[in-house]
């Protein structure tokens, strides 16, 4: 069987150009449209674009110049959608940050990007440590000043965003990303989703999380209200999905749950059309469960990696006709599955996932020798090429099925596996919500952790009907919640860190 290639199909996107001009087009087009809102405040796109010149003078008035750093820590409220778009204004790279990174993580990231400030609220100032760059309050970023400067020169080859994450065990490094990647990869998104002007969409995530910063920028090229929430209330968070009707909702696996479980104490929640998911795989039960407590919803499945943004996107409830499918290349882009040698295999052979096009990113700050690890020049002439070290097959028709991240594959028994494989059939069994499963190690056998009903002992039972043996899990290990990162993705550090059980163990 031939290899099998998903090549640009559909329209053109447009070519990457400066993400600054999104908001400057949706002003033009409905200024007095919503925005942005948050617990406290909303604000038209007028507003959102006088917000977002107040912060490129005060950043100008703290002496940060084009090619400079700005750093944001905050949680999700109005104000960081005008520093995103402030910030480059000014001719600036923002770093989102997140907001619960410990002090020494705080200081170690900020000693790495060397921001020329840092954006905080002030309420929060007294809980930093002692950082290596001036400190500015959001509330006095956005509060106009006596004079306005004209935007810096649009130039789509700077840098827009330095955005870090730490992989599954690496520590955290800087993605640097182009305005011309950003602004191709929110445009190719949104071409594949269609966010609409009516639409209010509904974001929990926090921005230091690229899958909340781009629902931003998707918000504001479709001249939608973005409507800020925070994931650690979901009481909060469905109050607001009704009193909003919000229609678009982006989540990950655990917002999904505690949003289905609580939607279904109360009236259906008819207004929402589409979920989307990336980041960590909703299981079949967790779909089903949304579309059970939000009738009339779509769910749209995605992969990808800060590395290049997004990678595929699903037609709405594909798993119902492509189960495990994560969709096709985006409009404009190429993914390969490639061996160990860098060939590419035929459909079904997992692989390598590899990605070219405009939306690959340039690659790690400071860090020559691993950018060189997972960029390097496409052999078939796409270009700037992404090996993804995460691993997966393409049908025939250039669906992608993700087989997990290359930490996730391991050995035991002298078969090869992938935590996503066990995990995927831990979830089939009755009674399990949700599951994570650690990989042999040196002082711990292949281990599962999950929530759910179910006695362990059954659980193992149940899995050894689906599985070989030797991807049967050694030992189970019930919890009432698993830990979870500020992402919302589960937490497998802490995972590790827990007493180790004994087979069949339960807390």
């Amino acid at each position: 069987m031939a290899p099998v290639t998903r090549e640009p199909v559909g329209q053109a996107v447009p070519s990457g150009g400066h993400v600054a001009a999104m908001l400057a087009d949706a002003v033009r087009r409905t200024p007095t449209a919503p925005a942005v809102r948050d617990a406290e405040r909303d604000w038209n796109y007028a507003e959102l674009d006088a917000a977002a010149n107040a912060v490129r003078d005060a950043l100008r008035r703290s002496g940060v110049r084009p090619g400079d750093r700005v750093a944001l820590r905050s949680r999700n409220r109005c104000e960081v959608a005008a520093a995103l778009f402030g910030t480059l204004r000014a001719g600036a790279a923002l770093v989102p940050l997140s907001p619960q990174l410990p002090p020494t993580g705080l200081v170690s990231v900020l000693a790495d990007a060397e921001p020329a400030v840092l954006l905080a609220p002030a309420k929060e100032l007294p809980e930093l440590p002692e950082v290596p760059c001036p400190v500015t309050t959001l509330e006095d970023a956005v509060t106009p000043g006596a004079s306005e400067a004209p935007d810096a020169p649009a130039d789509p080859t700077a840098t827009a965003l330095l955005v870090y994450t730490s992989g599954s065990t690496s520590a955290p490094k800087g993605v640097v990303c182009p305005h011309s990647a950003v602004d191709f990869a929110a445009r190719a998104i949104n071409r594949r989703l269609g966010y609409r002007s009516s639409d209010v969409v509904l974001v929990g995530s926090p921005f230091s999380f690229d899958y909340g910063l781009y629902q931003l920028l998707l918000s504001v090229l479709a001249g939608a209200e973005l409507v800020l929430a925070d994931a650690e209330d979901p009481v909060g968070m469905l109050k607001l999905v009704r009193r909003t009707r919000a229609t678009v909702l982006p989540i990950v696996p655990s917002t999904a749950r505690m949003l289905a479980r609580l939607a279904r104490r109360g009236e259906p929640v008819d207004h929402v059309r589409m979920f989307t998911n990336t980041g960590a795989a909703l299981t079949a039960s967790d779909m089903q469960g949304l579309r059970d407590a939000f009738p009339g919803c779509s769910v749209v499945l995605m992969y990808g990696i800060t590395e290049c943004k997004r990678v595929t996107i699903a037609e709405p409830d594909v798993d119902l006709t492509r189960p495990g499918s994560s969709g096709t290349a985006l409009d404009g882009t190429v993914v390969r599955i490639v061996d160990e040698a860098g060939r590419e295999v035929p459909a079904g052979v997992v692989g390598e996932i590899t990605v070219t096009g405009p939306h690959v990113m340039a690659g790690y700050r400071g860090a020559p020798e691993l950018t060189a690890q997972r960029y390097d020049e496409d052999p078939y002439g796409g270009g700037r090429r992404l090996r993804t070290g995460d691993y997966g097959t393409l049908d025939a028709d250039g669906h992608l099925y993700f087989h997990g991240r290359r930490d996730d594959q391991f050995k035991r028994r002298g078969v090869r596996a992938s935590l996503i494989e066990v995990e995927a059939a831990a979830a089939r069994v009755p009674g399990v919500r949700a599951v994570a499963v650690l990989p042999p190690e040196d002082d711990r056998d292949l281990t599962l952790f999950f929530t759910g009903d179910r006695d362990p002992h059954e659980v193992l039972d149940e899995m050894a009907g689906l599985l070989e043996p030797a991807k049967v899990p050694a030992d189970c290990h019930r919890l009432p919640e698993l830990p979870l990162t500020g992402n919302g993705k589960t937490d497998k550090k802490r995972l590790r860190e827990m007493p180790r059980p004994t087979t069949g163990s339960a807390t």
